[in-house]
């Protein structure tokens, strides 16, 4: 059973469930010139819910008829299995070292239809040096052939420079920000380590905010 965290689920017609769909239409038709078809969610800060949003953010796409994948690239401290409920002996890390697990991804199936999630699996002593190495070009390669969309979670981009690094290969990056949580200055300052290296930022997403609006884009 998932977590009671995927309110796209267990209150697909509150608000806040509505507040996603929106966002995921406006990503899906932010740039017609530069469609999205791999994108990064990341936050400031571990305490943002990052993981939460985009597991969420997937199952609207999921919804609305796209093949989604959903890649739990937190090499750190990953969270996508404990949202799903499901196992993490094996996942991106596998498809690092092992060559024919890209060529048949460990792809976990969700309780939504044409959802499917690669967890993080045993968490590597480098993962800095996978996720920005050529081996994970491969992988993007091989998810975006199964897939209308890829959606990857990363670490804090303060914390660590995994997401900038995974990020310059994707299509696009998006913040996740947590209303009374997250710092102005270290909102900001994420922002910067993503454009310092060419990140495209697509948008934010506010959390937690006041019961009537509780997803902004």
């Amino acid at each position: 059973m998932a977590n009671a965290n995927l309110i796209t689920l267990s209150q697909p017609r509150s608000a806040a469930s509505e507040a996603y769909r929106s966002l995921r239409t406006n990503l899906m038709f932010s740039s017609v010139e530069s469609p999205i078809q791999t994108l990064l969610v990341t936050s400031a800060a571990r305490e943002d819910q990052k993981s939460v949003t985009l597991a969420n953010l997937a199952v609207t796409f999921a919804q609305s008829g796209n093949q989604t994948i959903l890649v739990d690239a937190d090499l750190r401290q990953p969270k996508q299995h404990e949202i799903w409920n499901i196992r993490n002996d094996r996942g991106l890390s596998s498809m690092m070292v092992d060559a024919s697990a890209i060529e048949a991804p460990p792809l976990q199936d969700s309780p939504v239809e044409s959802l499917q999630i690669v967890n993080a699996g045993e968490l590597p002593p480098n993962p800095a040096d996978l996720l920005g190495g050529k081996r994970m070009d491969a992988i993007i390669a091989t998810l975006t052939k199964r897939a209308d969309y890829v959606l990857f979670d990363s670490p804090p981009i303060l914390a660590a420079t995994d997401a900038a690094l995974l990020g310059i290969k994707l299509d696009g990056a998006l913040l996740a920000i947590r209303a009374g949580e997250t710092r102005r200055d270290h909102t900001v300052q994420a922002r910067r380590a993503l454009e310092r290296v060419h990140v495209r930022i697509v948008g934010a997403v506010l959390t937690n905010a006041p019961s009537d609006n509780r997803i902004a884009y």
